[in-house]
């Protein structure tokens, strides 16, 4: 490698990761906890078995995991402001991810609930428990321990399609090195840099998975 490409790498690494300690870190953290939030309640009108929650519910994460992200991004960000309706970008982002999260890990989270055995949920009323109390107090614990690997995988997953956000025009990590490989014509080199940026920050949170297992003796 010749001089010139160590220093831009070199350079060019500060004003990547700034804006993913900036932007793609929080933007990942706020769409996670809302899109759980989202998926807990889906989930929950599902297990009950309301029948028009639970079609909307179904409705919702059909249409949403039968359709692209980078599409919803698209739809929010560009197409509601032809409807009146103007968000900005970060907003949109934190919108459509929480909104696609939601839909994925309500299926996760709802299996999980499932999972545990019906004899539970028989239990806490023979204890004098209340539906809702019974659900949070026994079945839900029991089903974070089920649901606990595939929601680390949905986190992982959703740092990476942060990326997208750049399509919407935030500027984090990848637009950061579309901008710098404009500048500099190094596309190939620049976009292996913002890659192991990216896969530094999943292995971080794949260590952390791991550990919070030991924790829960899932391993």
């Amino acid at each position: 490698m010749s001089e010139r490409i160590i220093s831009l790498l070199i350079d060019s690494f500060w004003q990547i990761l700034i804006p993913g300690l900036q932007l793609t870190i929080p933007l990942t953290i706020a769409s996670f906890s809302f899109g759980m939030i989202i998926a807990l309640i889906t989930a929950l009108v599902q297990v009950a078995n309301i029948k028009v929650l639970k079609h909307l519910a179904r409705f919702y994460v059909w249409i949403i995991r039968g359709t692209p992200l980078l599409v919803q991004l698209y739809v929010v960000f560009y197409g509601l402001p032809k409807l009146g309706i103007v968000i900005d970008a970060i907003p949109s982002a934190i919108l459509v991810f929480s909104i696609n999260t939601g839909a994925y890990a309500s299926e996760t989270v709802r299996a999980a609930i499932e999972s545990v055995p019906a004899g539970q949920l028989e239990a806490g009323y023979c204890v004098g428990l209340t539906y809702s109390q019974t659900m949070f107090r026994i079945i839900l614990p029991q089903a974070l321990r089920t649901a606990f690997p595939p929601l680390s995988n949905t986190l992982i997953g959703l740092v990476k399609d942060t990326s997208l956000a750049a399509n919407i025009t935030i500027m984090e990590m990848f637009r950061s090195a579309q901008k710098i490989a404009a500048r500099t014509y190094e596309p190939f080199i620049l976009y292996c840099e913002v890659g192991l940026i990216y896969l530094l920050f999943c292995t971080i949170l794949t260590k952390i998975q791991r550990v919070c297992e030991k924790k829960l003796d899932l391993k």
